[in-house]
């Protein structure tokens, strides 16, 4: 097992969504709806719905707040929900995908599209982008969940396909049908995660500097914004140094 760290780029960007964490935890409430809509509601028989429990959670997210996601599941509401992907590419020539959960699909859609023309970037088909991802499984620990052998070891033990440990944390990566199995194993193991989510994890990744990077990281912020944007994965690299001056 090997890889790349980038919980660097993670951070810089969790700094900022810490600010406007009244709609992180609304888009991790409609997760949790959405995810015991198409199953279960007990989070026991029903994956994802456990999955999307436990980014709640490690979100701190109250107790209420996740009852109250699951019942709404219940509800009429539910069924207006849309899950979509829009692929496009940003500044740099940097890849993105940008999960969507939106009762509105036509509001979507105009939002995406205007947010990544405003920053320079365009969108495209569906597949423009996402054959240059893998679709897995990302279980994440905070650094103290052990060392970075112990961890290796407990990630071989539960079946996971590949670990990537920095000074931030350890991210543990999994085939796609297996996060639910190699997450619980985990638990056993290291205990509860930060998070467990099914990501889409680029296969190699385009280092972006400059102006760019500064564009890139807007719009990534823009979208993150929206409220109808669930997710945003890319293919990007920014190094330490280029983080730093940004910040400032």
């Amino acid at each position: 097992m090997a890889g790349h760290s980038k919980f660097k780029n993670i951070q810089f960007r969790k700094d900022r969504q810490d600010r406007i964490r009244s709609k992180l935890f609304s888009k991790l409430s409609r997760d949790i709806t959405i995810a015991a809509r198409h199953g279960a509601p007990d989070p026991g028989a029903n994956s994802r719905l456990r999955l999307a429990i436990a980014s709640a959670k490690a979100e701190s997210m109250p107790k209420d707040n996740i009852e109250r996601a699951i019942r709404k599941a219940q509800g009429s509401d539910a069924d207006l929900m849309e899950e979509i992907r829009y692929e496009g590419f940003g500044p740099g020539g940097v890849g993105l995908i940008v999960e969507v959960l939106t009762d509105n699909r036509n509001r979507a859609a105009g939002n995406v599209r205007a947010i990544f023309a405003k920053a320079g970037g365009n969108l495209g088909e569906t597949g423009a982008v996402s054959f240059m991802f893998d679709r897995a499984g990302e279980i994440a620990y905070a650094r103290d969940a052990g060392s970075d052998e112990e961890v290796m070891e407990a990630a071989i033990e539960a079946g996971a396909e590949d670990v990537e440990s920095d000074a931030e944390g350890h991210a543990i990566y999994t085939a796609f049908a297996d996060l639910g199995a190699v997450a619980e194993a985990l638990e056993a193991s290291l205990g509860p995660a930060r998070s467990a989510a099914v990501v889409w994890r680029p296969k190699s990744q385009v280092p972006v500097r400059g102006d760019a990077a500064a564009a890139l990281l807007k719009l990534i912020d823009a979208l993150d914004d929206d409220d109808d944007v669930q997710n945003v994965f890319g293919n990007y690299a920014i190094d330490d140094a280029e983080l730093q001056r940004l910040a400032g």
